[in-house]
């Protein structure tokens, strides 16, 4: 039995779902990637990428090139994002990437890319509707999480308000869509950002005198 083959059986059936190992594992992969991002762990990145290729099997399994489409894109921006944290300033006491907030300038280029590219992919998911089954709320979920793996590669906290927007309609849509299983699985990820938004809010607080004494740090030089 191939890979493949074996990610496409079901594991489990819950709340009326049937639910495939591949499906499965991409989404607690996920969840480990989130919680070592929470960490400033570097190892946040290749868990995402894995994450990532193991959803690629399961909408490819699926035949939903929207999906397969979609998650290839997330891989190449969590690829970046482990170029981006290699490269980046890291505290002197654990070693992990020192995080900061946003300036005005980076929160608006944030905010105009966010809103800019709902719009232009949920009027591609209306224009072909095979993409995606409800245009709107998937494209703001799926910009929404670009923007914040975005805000995440720069060492940004705005990183985790970012996921916060997506889950705020990602929970609600799993539920009354039915999917009860993919319901549960973003509480588990709201759960972990409120906490990860704790986190790294704290770690302004003592990284900031070492940010302010490199201004050329990395994190802060990736900006364009």
């Amino acid at each position: 039995m191939s890979v493949i083959a074996l990610l496409d059986d079901e594991a489990f059936t819950a709340f009326g779902q049937h639910v495939i190992y591949s499906d499965l594992l991409g989404n607690v992969i996920g969840l480990a990637a989130l919680a070592l991002g929470w960490r400033r762990s570097v190892l946040t990145w290749p868990v995402q990428v894995l994450a990532g290729v193991v959803l690629v099997c399961a909408y490819y399994s699926a035949q939903l090139a929207g999906g397969v489409g979609k998650q290839l894109l997330v891989i190449a921006v969590a690829l970046w994002g482990w170029w981006q944290w290699r490269r980046g300033n890291r505290t002197a006491e654990d070693g992990a990437i020192t995080v900061r907030f946003a300036t005005m300038r980076e929160r608006a280029v944030l905010l105009t890319g966010t809103a800019l590219g709902t719009l232009a992919v949920g009027g591609l998911f209306t224009l072909v509707p095979k993409l995606s089954w409800n245009p709107w709320p998937d494209a703001y979920i799926f910009v929404g999480t670009l923007a914040a793996m975005t805000a995440q590669a720069r060492g940004l906290v705005e990183f985790w308000f970012a996921w916060l927007l997506v889950d705020v309609v990602g929970v609600p849509l799993a539920f009354s869509s039915g999917l009860a299983f993919s319901g549960l699985v973003y509480v588990v990820y709201l759960g972990l950002v409120l906490w990860g938004m704790r986190s790294w809010w704290l770690r302004t607080r003592t990284a900031a005198p070492a940010v302010s004494a490199r201004p050329d740090s990395a994190v802060e030089g990736a900006r364009p």
